[in-house]
């Protein structure tokens, strides 16, 4: 698309012309990778304590009772991974993890709160930040692609709690390397603590998915306590509505007139996403106050649509508004993938971005 000032009037604000994620290739160092596996901006704030349980739910007060007494249980000088290493993994070796389950795994549907309580256990865990790690379990994958799967192990060795948000039990291959990762750390005494997403094709996707995960983490099993969450399935829900999109003159006046903002055209944006490794996704976005988007467009293939997945919820664990012009956030995905094994990353994308077009609209003047 032609930014020119001229043709959209906006020479009076030339200088302040937006960025474009097109032109970021950004490179992401390993030791950066270690040091964000931290809880998203988003879940800053989050404790047991602002985790309001439905009253018509006592498996939520449950399951907060017994991850404030799982984390309690992680302090102590002689707890697992209490010898602070470095990021090389050198150091005094941590303690052996004690007998009994070193594992919480959060067992519910979809919009019932795993996130937030994963979260709380992280910050209530007893321990400097630099001996706990929080990430979704693509994330974890893309650490040992940076380090190497030794590498890894040394340097996660040294933690007191690790948690996994989102385990891809859809993937085989990440899912042996990832059990095989998890299985070095219990030996070391790292306390694990895990939500997941369920297998494709699997009846009652979404919710309960305790037996699928137990089964593909093979001998794991006997380290975990699975925690189940009931609440209200987002199926029943329905997808949030998106609101209408801008016109392409008000999202580049909006980008223009927004410190910050970046402006890209959605069809170039995702052939750019091709060419950048996910893991790099969340510097693609550093710095960026909102993102405006030209022609938003049905996404072509699954691929592609992954790799969009991924982008809304760096986006979304920021907090970057998004305004876009084009088609609305729910018609992004076709029925045949709203329908297919990975149906549930897709809902997620769409309440996303739903959630960040809101949060959006005050940029648009008039």
């Amino acid at each position: 698309m032609s930014t020119s000032t001229s043709a959209s009037g906006l020479g009076s604000i030339a200088d302040a012309a937006p960025s474009s994620l097109c032109a970021r290739e950004p490179r992401v160092p390993a030791d950066r990778l270690v040091a964000e596996m931290v809880p998203p901006p988003r879940f800053d704030s989050v404790r047991f304590d602002t985790y309001i349980p439905d009253p018509n739910q006592p498996s939520q007060t449950e399951a907060v009772h017994v991850l404030d007494a799982f984390a309690a249980g992680l302090g102590g000088a002689q707890a697992a991974g209490s010898g602070k290493r470095g990021f090389l993994g050198f150091g005094k070796k941590a303690a052996k993890a004690p007998a009994g389950p070193r594992g919480v795994y959060l067992d519910g549907g979809y919009g019932v709160g795993k996130t937030h309580l994963l979260a709380s256990l992280w910050h209530a865990t007893p321990a400097e930040p630099s001996l706990k790690a929080f990430g979704t379990f693509v994330e974890l994958t893309n650490l040992v692609g940076a380090l190497g799967f030794q590498q890894t192990v040394q340097t996660l060795s040294g933690h007191r709690l690790l948690c996994i948000d989102e385990f891809e039990l859809d993937d085989p291959g990440d899912t042996v390397l990832v059990s095989s990762l998890l299985a070095r750390l219990v030996e070391a005494g790292v306390a694990l603590a895990a939500t997941s997403n369920t297998l494709p094709g699997k009846l009652g996707e979404g919710r309960f998915a305790s037996v699928d995960f137990l089964r593909e983490i093979q001998g794991l099993s006997a380290h975990f306590r699975s925690l189940r969450i009931d609440g209200e399935d987002y199926r029943h829900r329905g997808l949030p509505e998106a609101p209408d999109p801008y016109s392409d003159e008000q999202v580049t006046k909006a980008a223009y007139a927004t410190p910050g903002a970046s402006l890209d055209d959605f069809p170039h944006l995702l052939d750019h996403l091709a060419r950048v490794h996910p893991s790099r996704y969340g510097a693609l976005t550093d710095g960026i106050a909102a993102v405006c988007l030209t022609d938003v467009q049905p996404v072509p293939d699954q691929s592609t649509a992954l790799r969009l997945v991924v982008l809304a919820d760096r986006l979304y664990d920021r907090e970057v508004p998004v305004l876009a012009s084009g088609m609305p956030f729910d018609r992004l995905f076709s029925e045949e993938m709203l329908n297919g094994g990975y149906r549930k990353k897709y809902f997620r994308a769409i309440s996303r971005l739903t959630a960040l077009a809101r949060d959006a609209k005050d940029l648009v003047k008039g």
